[in-house]
């Protein structure tokens, strides 16, 4: 099923305009809004939050913007070009086209399921050591996490509930 998903999405690229960033330049910035989706279709850039950098992508199909999007939020961290860079631009409108929500959905969850195996093997080294800040600071993390049935993603809460 995602095989199908992804095949249908990654087609309907084609049709879509293109956006090309420099080395260093700002693909998009934290706290701003774009209001659009953007689709690697090859490059190489950074995801930094806060200035740190979380994340280096060069996968072709990597979602950027996806959070704001879905969340109708402001951008929750910047990505930056490292190598000149193409992206598939979409309007989040296309997100209602089940192949394109299926295909960021897969996305996030890979993302999730991705920073868990962090965390558990992080939380193991850790525990091998002395407990310290570094386990209150696990903790905290624990908490938003698992908390209230929020979901935690690049610094924002989420609960649809609230």
């Amino acid at each position: 099923m995602w095989v199908d998903a992804a095949s249908n999405f990654q087609r309907s690229l084609a049709a879509l305009p293109l956006e090309y960033y420099q080395t260093g330049e700002t693909v998009l910035a934290e706290g701003s809004r774009t209001d659009r989706l953007l689709i690697l279709r090859w490059g190489d850039v950074a995801v930094l939050k806060k200035g740190v950098e979380i994340a280096r992508v060069s996968e072709p199909g990597a979602v950027f913007g996806e959070i704001s999007a879905l969340l109708d939020c402001p951008h929750t961290a910047d990505v930056r070009a490292l190598a000149y860079s193409q992206f598939h631009v979409v309007d989040p409108v296309a997100l209602q086209d089940p192949a394109a929500l299926f295909y960021v959905a897969v996305i996030l969850a890979r993302r999730i399921d991705n920073a868990n195996q962090a965390f558990v093997e992080l939380k193991s080294e850790i525990q091998e050591k002395s407990p310290s800040v570094i386990d209150i600071t696990i903790k905290k993390i624990q908490r938003l996490l698992g908390g209230s049935g929020a979901t935690f993603a690049y610094g924002h809460s989420y609960n649809p509930f609230a």
